[in-house]
């Protein structure tokens, strides 16, 4: 339960028993339970959903779904991507990329990424909602979003010399946490989107996240928290689209 906890504790806003004695290590350690963390997020969107929807337009259901997992995580990704796209758009060099991303003001290229990748969300979401399969959607999309930053901080160094909020991932997964957090999003993602479909998001989210870390490495040497961030708000809506595509 400690891994559960210092996961929810890391990647929302959700209070729980003892957050405030969990360190690095025991986020490092969590990084096992982060797909559980995802379900559990996904859980309380559904029973959100099953208040909103169907009393109010698609539309404006997915968008109020959003805005309550901005809520509950404090917006902790979406932050991310902002900054990854203004740091990536306008850094030349290593050291302009991080520079910008530690800026707290957003630019241009974060508003229009954080545009367009919430309005992707919420259209997908709001077919998936008229389609009835945002529930099944919602739990893939959050589960593997989060399993994503597991292989990548095992796999990838940190980019900064100083240190920072990723490294909580990047200095203390094992291979324990590696395959303990797959078997979880695979049996998530197969037990609500079928053998197909679940398999075809798994497969997604680690090219998407493959390719976005091959990225981060030509560009900066490696990832930092934001890049991790960015990467689970880019994979859960590309498996909304999934989703959505395959019917």
């Amino acid at each position: 339960m400690r891994r559960l906890f210092a996961g929810i504790a890391f990647l929302t806003r959700v209070p729980v028993p003892g957050a405030a004695t969990f360190d690095a290590a025991d986020v490092g350690r969590a990084t096992l339970a982060f797909p559980l963390v995802g379900a559990f997020l996904a859980g309380l969107l559904v029973a959100v959903r099953h208040v909103v929807f169907p009393l109010l337009p698609p539309t404006v259901a997915a968008f109020l779904l959003l805005a309550v997992y901005a809520l509950l995580t404090g917006a902790l990704h979406l932050d991310g991507l902002a900054d990854m796209a203004d740091g990536f758009g306008g850094g030349r060099t290593k050291e302009d990329v991080l520079r910008i991303m530690r800026d707290h003001l957003i630019g241009a290229y974060g508003g229009v990424a954080l545009l367009l990748v919430v309005g992707l969300k919420a259209s997908a979401l709001s077919a998936l909602l008229e389609r009835g399969q945002a529930d099944a959607a919602l739990v893939a999309a959050l589960v593997l979003g989060r399993w994503a930053s597991v292989p990548m901080g095992r796999f990838l160094p940190y980019a900064r010399r100083s240190g920072g909020l990723g490294t909580a991932i990047t200095d203390h997964v094992g291979w324990t946490e590696v395959v303990g957090a797959t078997l979880l999003a695979l049996g998530l993602s197969l037990g609500v989107l079928g053998p197909v479909r679940g398999a075809a998001a798994v497969v997604l989210v680690a090219c998407v996240s493959a390719l976005q870390g091959a990225w981060c490495m030509k560009k900066i040497g490696g990832i930092t928290g934001d890049t991790m961030g960015a990467n689970t708000e880019v994979c859960e809506a590309l498996v909304f689209v999934l989703v959505l595509a395959l019917g």
